[in-house]
Parts: structure tokens; sequence; C-alpha cells
């Protein structure tokens, strides 16, 4: 008796193959739709030029889609719908919201590609050494990418001037938070590293004398000397007699002093007149910068007690007061000279200016049947100027170290 093989009745093979063949349909369809996407996802783009798109926070697939349309980024929502979503599910990330600069002409794998790394755009504050933190508030509040106010705001000197990146949409009190952190974290750094016997105790106390270094000169190798000078006169009890802090005293760092310091700014006493109050002021009088803290936690070691401005944005430094009595009387000698030569420049400016004036509203030559007839008139004469008002209204004027003061041409000479 012979045994047949097992055969599957034809029913279950003819189910089988039709499997098969639906397998094989859908894996051809999918293939070829996917060689089309990517096809059509390479074409360029129909950006003219660049362009700057923000996308919300939340905004969903469809969300995001829509706005690329509207905004003529890509050509069809449905495909950039299907892009996103691949991007999803395959990478396992979602857009980050912000707003993303895409290129002209850019494709929709390259806007894809650009979402899915969330390479948004980002922008920047820049805080510059000295500023007051009234004065931060002011640039913040100025800035139309900054959104909220500032719900903190921030005690002088705690903050620390850099310059800082923010996506749109980002708070102002957040750029606060970021210099607070900032400059905790510095201070948290160079505090531990400090120079011994230093005539200060906590870093608060170096904040200060850093924020009268910072705004008593701009040029950076005079700033350990500066503070140099300040750790001097600190240990020997004297009184630091600060330009910069009298001005404070009278501002409390809103805005600048219209004006130059006056004898009685020097005698009124303040809590931050440093000519009146002994030791450091009761908080900084600005946001010192890096290198003045460093400055004050380092400082070179020299026996200067003085210094006065040379005319250039620096100082020259003495040891006694009669040294720094004899370099004062030189920048005052220095500066009236200067002055003197400034009016007198002006006035033959201002003399020239009436002459060609007059020149020019001449009448035409008379006629030879005229000439003997005007020969005898009166040549106009130019107005000589008032150099009263020449010296109010007419120099430009610097800040240097706490006093406003005409701008030097030439650097004195030292002897």
């Amino acid at each position: 008796m012979s045994v047949l093989p097992n055969r599957r009745p034809k029913s279950s093979r003819s189910l089988i193959g039709r499997l098969f063949r639906w397998l094989f349909a859908l894996t051809f369809v999918a293939t070829c739709s996917a060689g089309l996407l990517w096809f059509f996802a390479n074409i360029e783009g129909p950006l003219a030029k660049a362009k700057v798109v923000n996308i919300p926070k939340g905004s969903s697939t469809i969300d995001i889609a829509n706005r690329l349309n509207e905004q003529g980024v890509v050509d069809s929502s449905i495909m950039t719908i299907l892009g996103i979503t691949a991007v999803r599910y395959t990478f396992d990330v979602d857009p980050k919201a912000g707003e993303y600069e895409f290129a002209a002409g850019s494709s929709l794998i390259d806007v894809l590609r650009k979402i899915k790394t969330g390479r948004t755009l980002f922008y920047k504050v820049s805080m510059p050494e000295g500023f007051t933190s009234w004065q931060v508030m002011e640039r913040l509040k100025a800035n139309d990418v900054l959104v909220g106010e500032i719900e903190k705001p921030p005690s002088e000197g705690e903050l620390l001037p850099d310059t800082y990146l923010f996506t749109r949409g980002s708070t102002r009190q957040s750029i606060i938070d970021q210099m607070n952190t900032a400059q905790n974290k510095f201070i948290e750094k160079k505090w531990p590293a400090r120079a011994e016997g230093l005539p200060f105790k906590t870093p608060e106390e170096a904040l200060i004398l850093a924020s009268i270094v910072e705004k008593e000169t701009g040029q950076a190798d005079e700033r350990a000397q500066v503070a140099a000078v300040f750790v001097n006169r600190l240990r020997r009890g004297m009184r630091l007699q600060s330009d910069p802090t009298i001005i404070y005293g009278i501002t409390r760092g809103q805005g600048k002093l219209d004006r130059p310091i006056r004898r009685s700014d020097i005698r009124e006493k303040t809590d931050y007149n440093t000519y009146q109050i002994d030791g450091l002021p009761p908080t900084p009088i600005a946001n010192p910068g890096r290198a003045s803290i460093e400055a004050v936690l380092n400082p070179v070691e020299t026996k200067h007690l003085y210094f006065v401005a040379d005319g250039t944005g620096g100082h020259v430094f003495a040891k006694t007061l009669p040294e720094h009595n004899a370099n004062v009387k030189k920048w005052r000698s220095w500066l009236r000279d200067k002055r003197e030569q400034q009016e007198a420049e002006q006035q033959t400016a201002t003399g020239e200016a009436e002459q060609q004036a007059a020149v020019e509203e001449e009448p035409p030559a008379p006629s030879e049947s005229q000439a003997s007839e005007s020969s005898a008139a009166s040549v106009p004469v130019p107005a000589q100027s008032d150099g009263a008002q020449q010296r109010s209204g007419n120099f430009r004027v610097v800040e240097v170290a706490g006093r406003s003061v005409p701008i030097p041409k030439s650097k004195p000479q030292r002897q």
C-alpha cells in the first residue's frame, strides 16, 4: 500500500499566494512612494530669498506644515506633514519652537533637517562693563525681541557684563537671571585664588571695590594699578576719594551726570561720596567686568597712593602727595592751554565763515559809470565772537575718570 505525501488543500495554497501578492504589491507601492517622496523632497523649494519663520510653542505637525506652506517655504503642506511625522517617529524628536531661517531654494529635506536639529535663530544683547543695573534694565526694556516684565529688579553689582544669546520670545527676566548666575559662578571661581592680605573680607566687598575700579579707568592695562592704589589707601585708612562715587551718590546709577563735578558735590556727604566717608560705599556703583574683579582680587605690588587723568584716557600715578599735586597742576595747566587754543580756533573758524557769507551776499561789481561812486564804499568787517559764549557751548567733552573735560588733541608732555 503506497502512502501519498501530505499536500495542503488547494484553498490554503490560494490564500498564501494572495497574501504574497498583496505583500509584494504593498512593498512595491511603499518603495515607489518613498522614491517619489525622496525625489520631490530634494527638489529646490519655492523661496526666492532667505526667510525667517517663527514656530510657536505647542505647534502640532499640521500647524507647522501649514505655516511653512503659507510662508512660501514649501509647496505642499501634505508633503510637509508626512515629512515631519517621519521625523517624529523615526528620530523620536519633536520640532523645537523658535525662529528658523531658511535659505533661498531650501528643499523639503533641508527644511526637515533644520527643524529636526532645532537650529533656531539666536539674537544677542551686549551689556558693557560698568553699566549700572538701571542701565541694564533700560537696555532690556528697549529690546523688542524679548518679552515680559523684569519681575525681580537686580541689585547693583550682581550682574556680569557680557554678550548674551537668546531666542525670540525669551523673557527679560531670563537675561537678568543669566547675568546673575554668570556673576556668581565667576566670583565662586576667582575668590579662592585671591591674593593674601587684602583689606576686604567678603566677595561682596570685592565687588564694591571692583565697580569703583571699573568706573575709574577704561584702559585694560591700568586696572591692576588703579586697584592697587585703592587697596593701598584702604590698608592705610585713607579715604578712597573717587570721583565716580560722587556721581553715583547724585544719580544713583540712573543715567550720567550731565555736568562737571562741583566743589559743592565734593563737600556733600552722601552714603557713596568717598571724599566724605571712610572705607567702601554700602553697595557697588556699577556692574564690574571680569578684568576689574580680577584686578581687585590680585592687584599689582606698588606703593602708589594717587593718580590723576593724563588726557589720553589713562592716568599718571604718584607715591606722595607733593608729587600728585605737581601732576594735578600740570594737568590743569594743560587743560587751560587747550581751552584757550580751542577758543582761538573757534573764533577763527567763526570769523572765516562770516567773511565767506558776506562775500557770497556781496552785490555784483559796479559798472564803469558807478565805479567812482562805489570806490569809497565800506568793506564788511566780520563780527568777533564772544569768548564766554564759546566756553559755554562749543566744546566737546569726554568722560575721563568721572569728570567731564575737553577732549585733548595731543598727550601732555610729562617731565
